[in-house]
């Protein structure tokens, strides 16, 4: 009965209508369904691997321009990149641009990244169609068209957010469309999907997408299961409006990986294994995970001049959180002593099992967007203007949750021994979280002449935020008024080359003190980032696009202090982060059997002024110096249905501790697969082979935190995916 109430029914109706128009004597042809995008100002055309536009330019905060003359570094992941691919998660999607890597991104779990060194806020970095989502769920891909990634402080489109940036998945819009997919892959996982679409008159269509998974995973006892269903409707109710519906719903299921720590806090572990679970329980349920994303958009078109969007956004997220949690020693003998902290495994490698429990665990996100986009001429200059508001609002429910010890085992034991669940039970449910964003906010892009530009812009936001204790008692309240501006000025002394400088504000909230320090818990004040980009882009040919960006990006530095306290510690704001880099990127068609990305991040990531001398002048935690990633496509000329697909992975040394002592290795991945284009009966019919780390190369990925405390996760072994798409 439940899911007669989700968008999962709604959509498994539609799409038998979708089938059956699609057949229709009367449906109308591709060419019509094109011909009625008259308002559709989001529309993106893929050349191999290159997009020229990007969703967060129509009405965002660079004006309503193309990515080439857009003075920003932005991403975007095409639909053909996605589908050679096969990324099954968002560390496994983003890993082909080099200025992106994971931040505490365990498999079995919702994940998070850094971008350009900096973690993304999982609150507030993450959209759906320029719409805020709830980024605790595992957001599928099977209904995007594309996803953009903005690479550097993002204050004037989405107000309080971490500096790294935003990621934006644009839905597939209705279209005549009929695939299924099926695939497996080397650990024998079954993957099946439907892509369904048409126009059901001339002026209303539908795109229906979905897909159920069972997985077996190479991390031992993780098999899980995942089923998604989505629909997408756009209705031009006239000339001059569209109406653009979007709606998914997800269930997954899956236990999660506790990542390794560091031995004492100082030693990487000497024998890790990718395989195994650490602290495994066979009370262990999986961590569940149901997600519901809405966006509704109206458009209408004044004139040729001017336009309008209003927008409202619904994403809601429920967890059931079930982890035997591998960590620390406080309670291991060999940890007795007090020498080594008790937050990290013992230097034998002994480690802590806890039972935790958080049921019900649901984080809704609701947001609603004005906007007015147009232009001008005041003499010669010409003004392109976006003005607008908006109002964002998150919550969070939780249960008082279970977190007890139940048991001691070692990294090396294949099998940990088996103890006893904690008796405790999770309590009542109650608000932990309220928090408002209101904003108003405006862009203009001002053209002297053909080569000259300027943007100018700022937003006024107003934040409100009240955190409970979980007897409902209000902890927190935070309240502030920040105005946000961002500037830039361009020059294009040809049409294919396009140079920028910019500068922008950003403001994002204080991170929470982690329990073992002297204030443990507490929330410290908003941070205020400042970034700094100059950038080049040059339009090579009409299907590639070469870019370089050098970025200075600084905000106050927040660290555990050393210091006489009774802990040990304090959490503190002091000094700051600096993070200068330099970006290089390459995108689309090379000859025309030849595609590719490729990417070269190179950053120094530096604490500065923190009062503590061993955690200046080097590298700072989970930041390589250095990152490279190039994935290829190339079509064989003699068996032109054949296409030979490559890909190299590259990161430096990777610190692991605040004072620079621990790094873990530099390493190379590299990654292969074939792409077989067939027909059946007189419809295409594609094969996919896809083989990650072909060399089955061990690496650490990931070297990042989680509340305050270090994790190091190993990268995937050799996996080999197949698929098989067929157009029927």
């Amino acid at each position: 009965m439940t899911l007669l109430r989700t968008p999962l029914a709604l959509a498994l109706f539609s799409a038998l209508a979708v089938a059956h128009a699609a057949d229709a004597p009367d449906a109308p042809s591709v060419a019509q369904a094109k011909n009625l995008a008259t308002v559709d100002v989001n529309a993106t055309v893929d050349k191999g691997y290159r997009a020229s536009d990007a969703q967060l330019d129509t009405f965002g905060s660079f004006g309503s321009a193309p990515l080439h003359d857009t003075p920003a570094s932005i991403l975007v992941i095409t639909r053909d990149q996605i589908d050679d691919r096969q990324p099954r998660s968002l560390s496994e999607l983003v890993r082909s641009d080099a200025a992106v890597g994971d931040n505490y991104a365990p498999v079995g779990y919702y994940q998070d990244i850094a971008i350009r060194g900096f973690p993304l806020d999982l609150a507030t970095a993450f959209r759906l169609n320029d719409l805020t989502i709830s980024a605790e769920q595992l957001v599928p891909l099977e209904d995007k068209q594309r996803v953009e990634i903005l690479k550097g402080i993002g204050g004037l489109e989405a107000g309080v957010v971490a500096p790294g940036g935003l990621v934006n998945y644009v839905s597939k819009r209705p279209a005549d469309v009929h695939t299924a997919t099926i695939g497996t892959d080397s650990h024998g996982s079954t993957y099946t999907a439907i892509d369904l679409g048409g126009w059901l008159t001339p002026a209303f269509g539908l795109r229906v997408n979905a897909a159920h998974e069972t997985m077996h995973s190479y991390v031992d006892h993780l098999d899980g299961r995942r089923s998604f269903i989505s629909l997408a409707a756009d209705w031009k109710i006239n000339d001059d409006s569209k109406l653009e519906l979007d709606t998914d719903y997800q269930t997954s299921g899956q236990r999660s990986v506790s990542g390794y720590q560091l031995l004492g806090g100082t030693t990487l572990p000497p024998h890790p294994s990718r395989t195994q679970l650490l602290g495994y329980q066979p009370w262990q349920r999986p961590v569940g995970i149901n997600a519901s994303n809405t966006t509704l958009r109206y458009s209408y078109r004044f004139s040729d001049d001017w336009t309008m969007r209003l927008s409202a956004g619904h994403s809601r997220t429920r967890i059931d959180d079930n982890v035997a949690f591998a960590y620390g020693c406080f309670y291991a003998a060999s940890c007795a002593s007090g020498a080594t902290p008790g937050y990290f495994f013992a230097p034998n490698g002994d480690y802590d099992i806890y039972d935790f429990r958080s049921p019900d665990d649901t984080r809704q996100n609701d947001e609603v967007r004005a906007v007015v986009a147009g232009s001008f001429d005041t003499g010669s200059i010409t003004h392109e203007v976006n003005i607008g508001a908006s109002a964002f609002r998150r919550t969070m429910d939780q249960r008082p949750y279970v977190y007890d010890y139940v048991g001691t085992a070692n990294i090396d034991e294949k099998n940990p021994p088996y103890f006893d669940p904690s008796p405790n039970q999770p309590g009542p449910s109650a608000r932990t979280l309220t928090s408002w964003q209101r904003a108003l906010f405006a862009v203009d892009r001002v053209h002297f002449s053909d080569t000259w530009q300027a943007i100018a812009g700022a937003r006024f936001v107003r934040l409100n935020e009240r955190e409970y204790d979980d007897t409902g008692v209000l902890s927190r309240e935070t309240r502030l008024i920040k105005v946000l501006p961002q500037a830039a000025l361009m020059w294009q002394p040809t049409a294919p080359l396009t140079t920028y400088v910019s500068f922008s504000k950003g403001l994002s909230l204080g991170a929470a003190a982690p329990y073992w320090t002297t204030n443990g818990g507490t929330v410290l004040p908003p941070l205020l980032s400042r970034q700094l980009e100059a950038g080049v882009k040059y339009a090579f040919s009409d299907t590639l696009d070469l870019q370089a960006a050098v970025y200075r990006i600084s905000q106050p530095y927040q660290f555990a202090r050393p210091d006489d306290s009774a802990t040990g510690f304090t959490f503190v704001q002091q000094g700051n982060e600096v993070h200068t880099g330099v970006e290089l990127n390459a995108a689309g068609r090379v000859t025309e059997n030849f595609r590719l990305t490729a990417s070269i991040n190179v950053i120094r990531a530096r604490a500065q002024d923190t009062g503590i001398p061993s955690y200046e002048d080097h590298q700072v935690v989970n930041v390589p110096r250095l990152r490279s990633a190039v994935y290829a496509d190339y079509r064989l000329p003699f068996v032109p249905r054949l296409s030979l697909l490559g890909g190299w992975r590259y990161a430096s040394p990777n610190v692991a501790t605040p004072d620079g002592a621990t790094r873990v290795p530099a390493y190379h991945v590299f990654d292969a697969g074939l792409r077989y284009e067939a027909q059946l009966n007189g419809h295409a019919l594609t094969w996919r082979l896809n083989v990650d780390n072909v060399f089955n190369h061990f690496y650490w990925r990931d070297t990042g935190t989680s509340g305050g405390d270090s994790y190091l996760f190993p990268g995937m072994p050799r996996l080999a995916r197949l698929s098989v798409t067929y157009d029927f």
